[in-house]
């Protein structure tokens, strides 16, 4: 009796795990809501002090949960920054108002300044045409050790901010941009 009760729970064992292997793999809103993790807030961030570390250039990507910008800097100490939502854009230097595509205007401000090979007044730094969230990622200028990066935004949406030092001690300033 009990090999034949440990024979039928194996074969209910299997049978149940191949069922559960063999069904598609759906993901509930509530399951994609929870990978989607991006209570990150909308209020101001910002840390660090200026530095002589360069800005070289900037790249934006798409992601499942959010558009990411990506500031790339030279080597030396990781840079101070302040990220947050403004009403308008003004062009460093001259004080002259940009108009940027997008209902929602985030202003990216790095203490450090602009590599002479880096277009840091290109009012289109990035193609992001298609993305979810991006509209346009405006170069502000560079003045006096500080850089501005304006990035228009379709809607005003949850943010983060961090840094990320390569292995070639460069470092990155990223910023994802709450595709909800």
């Amino acid at each position: 009796m009990k090999r034949t009760a440990v024979a039928v729970m194996a074969t209910l064992v299997t049978t149940v795990g191949t069922a559960a292997i063999a069904l598609p793999a759906q993901a509930s809103p509530s399951t994609a809501a929870r990978a989607c993790s991006t209570n990150w807030g909308k209020t101001h961030k910002h840390a660090g002090v200026m530095v002589h570390t360069l800005v070289r250039g900037v790249r934006a990507g798409e992601h499942a949960c959010f558009d990411r910008l990506v500031v790339d800097l030279g080597r030396g100490r990781a840079p101070g920054y302040r990220v947050g939502y403004v009403q308008v854009f003004f062009a460093e230097g001259s004080g002259q108002r940009v108009r940027t595509k997008g209902r929602a205007k985030l202003l990216v401000t790095v203490r450090a300044p602009a590599a002479e090979s880096f277009n840091a007044s290109n009012r289109h730094l990035v193609n992001v045409a298609g993305f979810a969230q991006f509209r346009q990622v405006a170069g502000l200028g560079s003045f006096e050790g500080v850089t501005r990066i304006g990035l228009g935004l379709r809607v005003r949406a949850a943010f983060r901010v961090f840094e990320v030092k390569t292995a070639s001690h460069r470092f990155k300033l990223v910023i994802d941009v709450a595709r909800h």
